[in-house]
């Protein structure tokens, strides 16, 4: 963990000497010798954190070079915020910027001298660096290192064993390394392979080994993986066993016990007079070939030594001892990677169109790395090519190396160096420069008076007294990056916010603040705004100075019993929304106003992942078209239009974003729109009171991943039929008010996956689904305000009961609002006769049932 954290404030020093040193008088070669100093000690702390938690001297140590990076990114912060500063315009601003130069330059000066103090720390620090290593060598002497050698290996073998049908492009290099090995003069030849990681060298140099020609011209040859922990004794041993195998002599007498000169004896004495290949794959150091070349002698057979390496100097030095070139392998160029990640993914047929933008955007983040390609190749191979979203997210995910439980085990880590704080309780203790707090129930549990101006990330939960910054944290805390206080007692925007320069998240969720102050714009930094469940409706124009801004979520709902059109608010904003081009989230915009201009302006947001649209007119569906055409990263969309009876026009959409998986289209439609059977990766779908005079129904059963259908004042119909063979992976199906339904009809083979499915306010429907016991994997039913006729149906002792038809499904409810609660009533309660409140029967709050399906 203490490497990662060096990792990343090397990179932060690498900008700051690159943009901002010019303005540190003195501080550059502070700069230079801190990163340095550091740069030297983050291969150690590669190891030194896994010995970490068995010693305690070494715990201390890695302990103080964490301490010495936060103060460094401390200082480093705190300049860049001197830098950063807004003095304004006019006589008021050039006041301003003359009692701030009086005022930064003892303040530039303070951080020099920080900085001198960090590299009298960390010189110290370096002093024991050079025991603790020494200790560290002989603890990983002990245990091998078993675990990453394994790795190591196993990557090895997974090159080796690569199918010859993987192999692209590789036909030109072999002919030329095998030519490189057989020709030239008597002595003893190196042939270095070299490039980066996943080129396939090893690939190539295994095919040359393997080469008819070169089996025939090398009667000795033996294959040895050296890796980045390699041990030269065992090295040497496998030598010894590979050729005496070869020569068909027994292996010599205590060859286990040998020490490496005697090694290399033995084996430079069996070759000195036999033309040999000896192979020495993933050679890491100079050393590692210093090692082994002693043993390899110069004996005029016209021997050859093919090594493989991704260090430049190794191969660019043992060349120089033979007469010779370095054999740069190169990356595979665009056409034939793509030759290999189709052959591999689609088993040698061609990549679909509707999934080669995604496919290229993957493998060019292989870069022509064989292995990279037949790796990510092995995992879409599996993938359903109908789930456009699943390929997706394996384009988003490629290259993640940190599972879950290692996060887990991270954030433990973190508590126990006193990153992490979490005041839960009044004898809550943490360090005083602690980067993350939480804070828990009230705020009773926070230490008076203690410092936190190292904080990074602040979180409240459950807090319910009236929340003031200034008091809570008199000292402030301005380097912050991530503040939530979602569901703080708040009515105003905190003025302190205005000055966390830094800040990158900022959650006022379900709060009581109305209103956003000007100031926001200040927030040069902040990629979130989550205002959700707030009482905000609108937005200043300084809102759209935020260029980094990526999430913009400001809405809440209104809930009694059932939706209703007008339960959800948005916001406005005046400006042009456009301007802020790294959204990915934003909604709920509304569109009343000048709502032609605000459509046009949504195209420019072309990095938009999720889009919620409210009050949308007929008469700006055009532009709208027009600008979702644009948005082709789009996964969700949301649209409602400004009243029930407005309609909602997308029929000039002629090219829909094809990764959408979630849809919601609340408000008149005219027909269905006509791309929407095209959207192979929609997994959810929710259309309300469209009032379509078409069953909708014949549409929509063939989408491939349609996973929950929600269907409310859809169709005016009187019968709905769900015909064999569709829907085949919808797991939720919703009807809701379909006012003219009088029948539905369910047939064999129809939605096998489906499990829930709820039925409400169809007046004049009296009878369960025709062949809903069909539905072999349904677990729950749900009515929802049905007639008491269709109820009756379920009672088994009744005339004519449909009860066989339901009596497979787990959970069957009838569910009534009553008195303002739903009143939920269970099978069993129905068939004691009455539809009344019995053991059985469960009253909710319209919040309850709605968490309760979710």
């Amino acid at each position: 963990m203490a490497e990662n954290v060096v990792k990343f404030l090397l990179h932060k020093l690498a900008r700051f000497l690159e943009n901002e040193i010019e303005g540190l008088s003195g501080g550059r070669e502070e700069v230079l010798y801190l990163r340095g100093e550091l740069e030297r000690l983050r291969a150690f702390l590669k190891v030194a954190d896994a010995f970490e938690e068995s010693d305690e001297e070494l715990k201390v140590w890695v302990k103080q070079v964490r301490e010495i990076a936060y103060d460094t990114e401390d200082s480093l912060d705190e300049f860049r915020i001197l830098q950063a500063h807004d003095h304004g315009d006019g006589f008021y601003g050039s006041l301003s910027r003359f009692s701030c130069c009086i005022k930064n330059r003892k303040a530039r000066g303070r951080i020099v001298s920080e900085l001198q103090g960090i590299n009298s720390r960390i010189t110290i620090i370096c002093k024991g660096h050079e025991r603790l290593l020494y200790k560290m060598n002989k603890a990983e002497q002990g245990s091998g290192s078993t675990s990453a050698r394994n790795k190591s290996l196993r990557s090895r073998g997974d090159a080796l064993l690569i199918d010859k049908i993987d192999l692209v492009g590789i036909d030109e290099p072999k002919q030329k390394l095998v030519w490189e090995l057989m020709k030239g003069g008597c002595g003893r030849k190196v042939v270095p392979v070299a490039a980066m990681g996943g080129t396939g060298k090893t690939t190539l140099a295994k095919q040359v080994y393997d080469d008819d020609e070169v089996k025939k011209h090398f009667k000795i040859r033996a294959w040895i993986t050296v890796s980045q922990s390699f041990k030269i004794e065992e090295l040497l041993k496998d030598m010894i066993r590979q050729i005496f195998s070869v020569v068909s002599r027994p292996f010599p007498e205590g060859l286990d016990s040998m020490n490496n000169d005697r090694l290399r004896r033995i084996i430079k004495d069996l070759l000195q007079k036999r033309r040999y290949l000896m192979v020495l794959d993933d050679v890491w150091h100079l050393e590692e070939w210093d090692d082994v070349k002693y043993a390899l002698p110069n004996n005029n057979y016209g021997s050859r030594v093919m090594l493989t390496t991704r260090n430049a100097d190794v191969a660019s030095t043992s060349v120089m001892e033979s007469v010779g070139e370095v054999f740069n392998l190169k990356p595979l160029p665009p056409n034939l990677s793509w030759d290999l990640f189709c052959r591999k993914t689609f088993q040698g047929n061609a990549c679909p169109n509707y999934l080669e933008e995604i496919s290229k955007n993957i493998l060019k983040k292989c870069e022509g790395l064989p292995l990279a390609i037949v790796a990510i190749s092995g995992v879409l191979a599996t993938k359903d090519q109908r789930r456009i979203d699943e390929w997706d997210m394996v384009g988003r995910s490629f290259g993640a190396e940190i599972d879950g439980n290692d996060k887990l085990k991270d954030l433990k880590k973190s508590r126990d160096q006193k990153f992490t704080a979490i005041a839960k309780d009044q004898n809550t203790v943490w360090y005083d420069k602690v980067r993350r707090l939480s804070i828990h129930n009230t705020l009773k549990n926070i230490q008076e008076n203690i410092s936190v101006s190292q904080l990074r990330s602040l979180f409240t939960f459950g807090v319910l007294e009236k929340l003031s910054m200034h008091r809570i944290f008199p000292h402030g805390f301005r380097l912050l990056h991530v503040l939530d206080l979602q569901n703080a007692n708040l009515k105003k925007f905190p003025i302190d916010i205005m000055n966390l320069y830094y800040l990158k998240y900022l959650s006022l969720r379900g709060t009581k603040v109305k209103d956003i102050p000007s100031f926001v714009g200040k927030l040069q930094n902040l990629e979130t705004l989550d205002l959700k469940h707030s009482r905000v409706t609108e937005l200043p124009v300084e809102i759209l100075k935020l260029q980094k801004l990526r999430h913009l979520l400001v809405y809440h709902f209104k809930l009694e019993s059932y939706e209703y059109f007008h339960s959800r608010y948005g916001f406005q904003i005046q400006g042009k929304i456009g301007a802020l081009r790294s959204l990915q989230k934003l909604g709920f915009i509304e569109a009343n106003q000048d709502g032609r201009t605000i459509m046009k302006e949504l195209g420019k947001l072309n990095q938009l992942r999720r889009l919620g649209i409210l009050k949308l007119r007929k008469e700006d569906g055009k532009s709208l078209c027009l600008s979702l055409e644009r948005l082709i990263n789009l996964h969700a969309l949301s649209i409602t239009s400004i009243g029930d009876e407005e309609i909602i026009d997308l029929q000039h959409l002629s090219s829909p974003p094809l990764l959408i998986q979630r849809l919601y289209l609340r408000g008149r439609l005219e027909t269905l729109p006509h791309w929407i059977p095209s959207l192979h990766g929609l997994v959810r779908l929710y259309l309300k009171w469209s009032r379509l005079k078409d069953d909708p129904i014949v549409f929509l059963q063939h989408l491939p991943n349609l996973v929950h259908l929600e269907l409310l004042q859809v169709y005016e119909g009187d019968s709905l039929c769900f015909r064999t063979g569709g829907f085949k992976k919808l797991k939720v199906l919703g009807l809701d008010k379909f006012s003219e339904l009088r029948s539905m009809q369910v047939e064999a083979g129809v939605m096998p996956c489906v499990e829930k499915l709820i039925i409400q306010r169809c007046t004049l429907l009296k009878k369960v689904p025709i062949g809903i016991e069909y539905l072999t994997k349904l677990k729950v039913l749900e009515f929802f305000d049905m007639p008491e006729e269709l109820i009756k149906t379920l009672r088994p002792n009744e005339q004519g009961s449909d009860y066989w038809k339901v009596a497979h499904i787990p959970e069957v409810y009838s569910t009534y609002w009553r008195e303002g609660g739903w009143e939920v009533n269970s099978l069993e309660s129905l068939n004691d006769g009455e539809n009344s409140p019995r053991p059985n029967t469960i009253i909710l709050t319209s919040h309850e049932l709605q968490t309760r399906w979710k």
